[in-house]
């Protein structure tokens, strides 16, 4: 080391020393943080390990809507296979109906002032004829403990391990809550009733090698955590209703007229979108319906998902276009929504939206694996599920795209890559607002573009006392922090990661085959981390300690440029509590450019450095980060000589 050194000494012709402060060793800054290493089921380069096992769930339902009562009443019957290495005596099911009743755990845990995820309380489920058996051949049994959003079912010999099946069936009926905490529920337009129904029957819970049983009830802010599998499902309805859903419709000739079934093989090759039903059209039945009284079932199957959703109205326009996947496969994007909704500047793009969304995810990510993906106008801010999203029927212009293109991008965390949206909020928001930021530029030559790396506009929340943690649980989150905390801040950080310290290739490279690994199955934030510095090839210990495990902050600053035996030394001072990469933009007094990135290791030693320019040009300015990618808190100290901040 020290031969190396006054190599560079002598190489430099530099006759005095500028050793670096070494004051304070910053090493616990760049140590591991959190346990990371590799198991039998998940290795340390942050990939499924040959001991890896999840659970599937596989489903069949068969549901009736009373537009009348407002009910939905059904059967379900689950097939479980337990791959996991243990027996088990029983699983544990969501009943998240239930959260909508006066004594739920949610009701209980909202503040008297009430909040987004308020909840109607004279819902909730009513559950009957359960049936549990193993095999083919086992034993019934109906023992069943129902505590608030959960169900425990008892079979009565226990499910092999590695393989072992079991079934599990019972009838179910709920009121469908008007409001329904802004994810679900039901909505009165002109034309009549619009349902849109989410957690709306009895499913499963993960059981995996982490926590065995993830039971947390459904409080409100806190999503979901779901295996998967298959879903075949049937809705009857009255005649007059249209029916979306996740998946792919099967029995259209059933449910749709000749005309509708032209026009649906018509938006299924056009890029343009196409009426299937338009505003004149909403209440003219033998034009659209294959039949004018009674009810009727719409017949849906989704494959290797977590969950599905639906939406059913006589109030319906419809309308769908051609996805265009890169595998050379097509999916159907449509959209329902009143008359209200109806305009160029508001619902009458929503197919178009969707379709640009589905594309480029599918280009720049992973394909898109689901026969459509369905826009339902309703009384709900935005909430997503396989193929299908939930968006304010008053929705216009840039809001509607944002909204739309969110929700869809969700298909991709957590849809695809299955993580603990209860647990882990930012592994779904997050990286959801990151990918949404690249979806936004790109949409028709950027229309609507991001202003996520805009990063400088955030400093007030990094610098507010009140400020929280990436790594909170959702359901203790400030809800006035949660924006920041679940999907800025994150998405932040992605932004950081892609453009400033890997760069795109680098990091592209690992993001996609973090994807690709944990495709259908379920990662923990150390795989995340360790996949993507295996992939990148970086130790990013220090950045997702400081950035994604902390609360401190970016401060990075020049605190001057002097002349130095016929060069420049620039010395700089990390005075926040993350270390940065810096970027430097030396423009010299023949307004010539240089840049340098200087790497993070300049700070294990201590919080200053100086950096030698070789250079007899004059020195104009210094600047750090010259893109402005960084959300340093103090932009003041981040130029040479400090005017040129304060002349801008």
């Amino acid at each position: 080391m020290l031969t190396l050194l006054f190599a560079g000494l002598c190489f430099t012709e530099v006759s005095v020393s500028f050793a670096q402060d070494a004051k304070e060793n910053n090493q616990k800054d760049f140590g591991e943080f959190i346990d990371r290493k590799g198991t039998y089921s998940r290795t340390a380069s942050g990939n499924p390990g040959v001991g890896y096992w999840q659970n599937a769930a596989d489903y069949q339902i068969e549901a009736t809507l009373d537009d009348v009562a407002h009910t939905l009443t059904g059967k379900v019957t689950l097939t479980y296979t337990n791959n996991s290495p243990e027996k088990l005596n029983f699983i544990w099911m969501q009943l998240e109906q239930n959260r909508f009743t006066e004594d739920s755990r949610g009701t209980l845990t909202t503040p008297v002032q009430g909040n987004r995820y308020n909840g109607e309380i004279d819902g909730g489920y009513d559950i009957s004829s359960v049936q549990a058996k193993v095999g083919t051949k086992g034993a019934v049994s109906s023992k069943n403990i129902i505590s608030d959003t959960r169900m425990q079912v008892w079979f009565a010999e226990p499910i092999p391990a590695k393989g072992g099946k079991a079934t599990v069936s019972m009838n179910f009926s709920f009121k469908i809550p008007q409001k329904g905490m802004d994810r679900m529920g039901r909505l009165e337009v002109a034309d009549g009733w619009i349902y849109a129904l989410a957690q709306w029957y009895p499913k499963v819970a993960v059981f995996d090698e982490v926590e065995g049983w993830n039971v947390e009830p459904y409080l409100g802010a806190g999503e979901f955590y779901l295996e998967y599998g298959n879903f075949d499902y049937k809705i009857t309805v009255p005649f007059d209703h249209i029916v979306v859903g996740s998946g792919q419709l099967m029995n259209p000739k059933e449910v749709l007229s000749k005309e509708l079934q032209n026009r649906l093989a018509k938006a299924s090759a056009s890029d343009e979108t196409v009426y299937l039903i338009s505003p004149d059209e909403i209440k003219n039945t033998q034009l659209t319906r294959p039949k004018e009284d009674g009810m009727v079932t719409w017949h849906f199957t989704i494959q290797n998902s977590r969950d599905i959703a639906f939406a059913s109205s006589r109030a319906f326009i419809w309308d769908a276009a051609k996805i265009n996947l890169p595998s050379g496969k097509t999916a159907l994007a449509q959209s329902v929504y009143p008359k209200e909704s109806d305009g160029q500047g508001a619902w009458s793009r929503s197919t178009e939206y969707s379709k640009a969304s589905i594309e480029h995810y599918s280009k720049m990510w992973y394909e898109f694996p689901y026969a459509t993906a369905s826009n339902v106008a309703a009384e709900i801010g935005g909430m997503e599920y396989p193929g299908l999203n939930f968006c304010h029927y008053k929705s216009t212009g840039e809001g509607l795209w944002g909204v739309t293109d969110h929700e869809f991008g969700h298909n991709w965390f957590p849809m695809i890559v299955g993580s603990n949206e209860r647990r882990y909020a930012w592994m779904d928001e997050g990286f959801n607002t990151f990918i949404n930021h690249y979806s936004s530029n790109e949409f028709n030559n950027g229309e609507y573009p991001s202003n996520l790396d805009q990063t400088r506009r955030f400093v007030g929340y990094f610098m507010n006392e009140g400020r929280e943690g990436i790594d909170n649980y959702p359901d203790v989150t400030n809800l006035q922090n949660l924006g920041m905390v679940a999907y800025r801040k994150p998405g932040l950080g992605l932004i950081m990661l892609r453009e400033y310290i890997l760069g795109p290739e680098r990091f592209d490279n690992a993001f996609k085959s973090y994807i690709d690994a944990w495709a259908y199955k379920h990662p923990l934030p150390t795989d995340f981390f360790n996949h993507m510095e295996n992939v990148a090839g970086e130790n990013l210990s220090w950045f997702w300690k400081g950035w994604f495990y902390g609360n401190g902050n970016i401060d990075l600053a020049i605190n001057s440029v002097m002349p130095y035996g016929g060069n420049y030394l620039i010395n700089l001072s990390n005075k926040g509590e993350i270390p940065m990469p810096v970027l430097l933009e030396i423009i010299f007094a023949d307004d010539s450019k240089e840049r340098v990135m200087l790497p993070v290791e300049i700070w294990q030693r201590g919080d200053t450095w100086n950096h030698l320019i070789k250079s007899t040009k004059g020195i104009k300015s210094v600047t750090i980060d010259p893109d402005k990618i960084l959300p340093d808190i103090n932009l003041g100290n981040d130029s040479w000589p400090q005017h040129l901040y304060e002349e801008k």
